[in-house]
């Protein structure tokens, strides 16, 4: 297997991993956040915030051109920094995986920190704790394994991220060409053998994850 067979697999792993570990930490202060308070547009924002889960891929893509793009005004500013516009890079394929994959983590996130007994939180801030002693040492623990799972799936749904990374980052070979995309070229081009191989390598990777959390449910951790 070549160079040509493990761009996309190390690219795709490289934004799985970055956007996973920004989409873990997003969705965990954020799941906290609406699962323990209650206010006026509430089920507003949640409904924005999970709104990509159910977006065609192409409307996610859409807007991600239109807010980062060269005519925006963070589309200024990130070009100001980056020397240059963010669209049709790999970090370009950062934002649309953590936008894709952000509902999974934070509905596993609140999911979890709403099992948590607000009974104990009370003690602890009884006994003196300060609100992020109480998330750290208590409510963080207490949803670990809801964390967990939460990563793994956003992981897994960035990985697979085509129709938003397409329109955003483009098809470069060797710059922004994921597997996915490589997949769709491979198959278009009627290199089946290429196509196979990608696929499988993709089958074996969200299948150990998803093993890997299957057990750690049945483990009860």
């Amino acid at each position: 297997m070549n160079i040509e067979f493990w761009d996309p697999i190390l690219l795709s792993l490289r934004i799985a991993v970055i956007a996973s570990v920004v989409v873990m930490i997003l969705g965990t202060f954020i799941g906290r956040l609406m699962a323990k308070s209650n206010f006026i547009g509430k089920m507003l924002i949640e409904t924005i915030l999970i709104l990509p889960l159910v977006l065609p891929p192409s409307v996610v893509g859409f807007f991600l051109i239109v807010i980062f793009g060269t005519n925006s005004p963070i589309g200024d500013v990130i070009q100001d920094l980056f020397n240059g516009p963010i669209i049709f890079t790999w970090w370009a394929g950062v934002i649309a995986s953590v936008v894709v994959a952000f509902p999974l983590m934070y509905q596993v996130t609140k999911a979890g920190f709403e099992h948590v007994d607000s009974g104990i939180e009370e003690a602890a801030r009884v006994d003196g704790a300060g609100e992020s002693s109480v998330f750290f040492y208590i409510s963080l623990p207490l949803t670990i394994k809801y964390i967990i799972t939460g990563f793994v799936l956003s992981f897994t749904r960035a990985l697979g991220e085509f129709g938003a990374t397409l329109m955003f980052a483009g098809n470069i070979p060797g710059k922004t060409q994921t597997v996915s995309t490589a997949i769709y070229v491979a198959i278009d081009s009627g290199n089946m053998e290429m196509a196979w191989q990608w696929v499988g390598s993709m089958i074996l990777i969200s299948a150990s994850l998803l093993f890997f959390v299957q057990m750690l449910n049945k483990k009860g951790y």
